[in-house]
């Protein structure tokens, strides 16, 4: 996936010790599926807990879409920074 992607590229470029040692052992596969997993679940608990703290919900969506949109862009745009901080590049 998306984020397992990123973290593949974070890995190869700037822990290359940590890529050579989960390349060698055969690993290194199931450790970007999980990554990509974790990503995935955090990114949409982290969107839907700001939008529910932020009052963005459907009623806003059908009153005024292109609010609703553009609040829906800055929460995920957080929540992908979040989720890059804590599980992809470190």
């Amino acid at each position: 996936g998306v984020w397992g992607q990123r973290h593949w590229r974070y890995l190869k470029e700037h822990r290359r010790a940590t890529y050579a040692t989960l390349l060698t052992s055969g690993k290194l596969n199931s450790y970007l599926a999980d990554i990509d997993r974790q990503a995935a679940v955090m990114f949409s608990r982290l969107v839907k807990q700001m939008a529910e703290a932020e009052g963005v919900t459907e009623t806003l969506k059908a009153t005024d879409p292109m609010e609703w949109v553009g609040r829906m862009n800055n929460i995920r745009s957080r929540a992908m920074e979040i989720v890059n901080s804590e599980l992809i590049y470190v």
